[in-house]
């Protein structure tokens, strides 16, 4: 495997921090709601510089170095739309205004590709000086694994965690947002908004996704060099990614079991490379064991495979057709009511939420009995709809369209 030279290094480090530049400027800087075309278009932009990049590896680095990039890209970026499910929540349950929700993701991946940095060579320094410490990743992975099998994303319930706990109680915040601002005046006393709670609760929160990626990128590939440009360009274009289909996450009904499988083939991976690498004396007497090792190309079929086919299992789902619908509508109820603030762009959320309802009621009678025996959300459509029929009357919200 050819060694990578400072200067390809320096270049690297200085096109992803141009790109975050790019993005903050021309992106975040001024709050918006990107609409679907704006998402579709600069999420296929950031996808192509990051396959391009791959193809520039495997013509200057050879096959090997090529296919183990993608394999850790792929990995890396299936992961990344499982924490977008997490983000999703923290936003709802923070009540970020869509328009101010750019700038909150892009922190989080700043802080998040520092804090990964610090993790990848941490990682490689306890490769050169451990050998066993393929062990104890393989292990990480597949207890991760695991708990992915049983684990449910509960729409109701944001994510709680040490970071999110932390932040709460040392963190004094005023109630209310004051645009994307991240201090304001309360009372005559400059105070910090929730902006900053949201943007420290986002970034530890992707702090600690980083303890399951990088054990599972360093069993697809032990050069630092891919290690980081996978994980950097993965991240590079999760903002992008969120506003393109955070409709459609809860359509991937099947995600879960395809990460599973993913880790614990990675897992097993790791494992066994640690077993043809052995130096633990209470293993084989300390001696390398003899087993067949999985080939970079095999785990990259494997991954692409176990992805497509969980994709697509998904979509075709009715269970996940309702899931999505019926969250859809949740999402859109809770944002016209206890988020945005904007009449123009409050009156679109209503539409949007009207249209949300006319997808519930096109379900299969079986799905559409499962909705409305959910009382909290059929509760809260009627909320809105009472809230809306308010704001009408008082002159707040445009009249809705009718056909």
């Amino acid at each position: 495997m050819q060694p990578v030279s400072g200067v390809v290094w320096v270049l690297t480090v200085a096109g992803i921090v141009g790109l975050l530049l790019f993005d903050f400027f021309v992106h975040v800087r001024k709050a918006h709601v990107p609409r679907l075309r704006e998402a579709a278009l600069w999420t296929s932009i950031y996808v192509s510089i990051a396959i391009l990049f791959g193809v520039g590896v495997w013509i200057f680095g050879g096959s090997t170095m090529g296919q183990e990039y993608f394999a850790g890209y792929v990995t890396e970026e299936a992961l990344s739309v499982d924490n977008l499910f997490v983000f999703l929540l923290l936003l709802s349950s923070f009540k970020v205004p869509r328009a101010d929700q750019q700038k909150v993701l892009l922190f989080g991946i700043v802080v998040s590709l520092i804090a990964r940095t610090g993790f990848i060579l941490l990682g490689a320094a306890l490769i050169n000086s451990f050998a066993w410490i393929f062990y104890l990743f393989g292990l990480i992975l597949l207890v991760t694994a695991g708990n992915l099998l049983k684990e449910k994303h509960d729409e109701g319930e944001a994510p709680d965690n040490i970071v999110i706990r932390l932040a709460r109680r040392f963190l004094r915040t005023s109630d209310a947002y004051d645009g994307d601002k991240l201090f304001t005046y309360q009372d005559g006393k400059r105070v910090l908004t929730p902006m900053l709670l949201v943007m420290v609760a986002i970034g530890g929160t992707d702090i600690l996704f980083a303890l399951d990626s990088i054990p599972a990128i360093f069993g697809l590939t032990q050069n630092v060099y891919l290690v980081f440009t996978a994980t950097a360009f993965s991240l590079l274009g999760l903002r992008q990614l969120y506003f393109l289909i955070d409709g459609l996450l809860d359509r991937l009904v099947f995600l879960s079991y395809g990460l599973a499988a993913i880790l614990g083939l990675i897992g097993v991976k790791l494992v066994l490379h640690a077993l043809h690498e052995n130096n633990v004396p209470f293993i084989n007497g300390g001696d390398p064991v003899d087993v067949v090792e999985i080939p970079t190309a095999v785990s990259l079929g494997a991954i692409v495979g176990v992805l497509l086919v969980t994709v697509i299992a998904s979509l075709l789902s009715p269970k996940g057709q309702a899931r999505t619908a019926a969250a859809a509508a949740r999402r859109s109820a809770h944002e016209f009511l206890d988020v945005e603030t904007d009449p123009e762009y409050c009156d679109e959320v209503y539409h949007r939420l009207l249209a949300e309802e006319d997808k519930l009621r096109a379900l299969p009678e079986k799905q559409r009995a499962l909705i409305r025996q959910e009382g909290q959300l059929m509760e809260l459509l009627a909320r809105a709809h009472r809230v809306h029929e308010e704001r009408v009357a008082a002159g707040h919200c445009f009249v809705p369209a009718t056909t």
